[in-house]
């Protein structure tokens, strides 16, 4: 498994950042607007956003975290949902797969009546991928959720498509039969920062199980795939002084600099 380096962490760092911004410029991270497409949810919020390149062989996929009350009710609908593939069968958390496959905002010319957040991904990215180049996806929080579960599903169409996955404060996104049948986990960065609560939702211990390589970022040093137990004993104290102070994207904006010693 290759490392993940600073300035990459940077980029998706950023990158999950700024994809909050109702003002967000591609042109200011030298994107061409030509080569920049956003994804909307049904009710016309900005959800997800493909970036690339015409010299540069990696596309780029933003998905942002949950804004609206409405999102985070949709993350405590943790039943299991079935997802039947060709070569697979396996069981994802209903709400997650939810917000990647409710309908994308049908208003005209941008966006198509009928058709799926993660369909108009496809449509965006296919055309990319057969002419070469590979997908990294990223997100925050409920945003990361997404990503591990589109990537998945790109995968499977469209065989070592994807470059990597790289998720900050992402909480676990399938159980037990997602995680033996996930195709990415060499692929798949995940990052916990701190004491950020919602890396241990939901709170269904043995039932949600993450996928990838974990790590995990706490005082000035880098943990690699530490358990969830040994995790929760060693920042116990400093969750009970602050437990969502480390979800923000700026903390872990900040603690880049762990990628130095990778």
């Amino acid at each position: 498994m290759k490392k993940l380096k600073r300035y990459q962490y940077e980029r998706y760092a950023v990158l999950c950042k700024v994809t909050y911004q109702t003002d967000f410029d591609p042109q200011s991270l030298g994107f061409s607007s030509d080569n920049y497409a956003e994804i909307a949810n049904r009710w016309g919020h900005i959800c997800a956003r493909v970036l690339w390149r015409d010299d540069h062989p990696e596309v780029l996929v933003v998905f942002r975290g949950s804004q609206t009350v409405h999102e985070w009710l949709i993350n405590i609908h943790c039943l299991p949902k079935v997802k039947r593939f060709v070569d697979c069968r396996y069981h994802v958390h209903t709400g997650y797969d939810y917000l990647l496959e409710q309908p994308s905002n049908p208003c005209a010319p941008d966006y198509q009546s009928g058709v799926s957040i993660y369909q108009q991904l496809n449509a965006i990215v296919s055309p990319l991928i057969l002419f070469g180049k590979r997908v990294s996806l990223t997100g925050h929080s409920s945003g990361g959720a997404m990503a591990i579960l589109a990537a998945d599903r790109l995968e499977r169409q469209y065989t070592k498509s994807i470059k990597r996955v790289v998720t900050f404060g992402q909480p676990a996104t399938g159980f037990g039969s997602f995680k033996r049948q996930y195709l990415l986990h060499r692929r798949t960065y995940r990052i916990c920062c701190g004491v950020d609560v919602v890396t241990f939702l939901p709170p269904l211990p043995g039932t949600f199980h993450h996928v990838g390589r974990m790590l995990w970022l706490h005082n000035e040093r880098i943990y690699e795939n530490i358990s969830p137990f040994k995790r929760f004993v060693l920042s116990f104290a400093s969750w009970l002084l602050s437990p969502f102070a480390s979800h923000y994207m700026h903390k872990y904006i900040r603690d880049k600099d762990f990628f130095d010693d990778l």
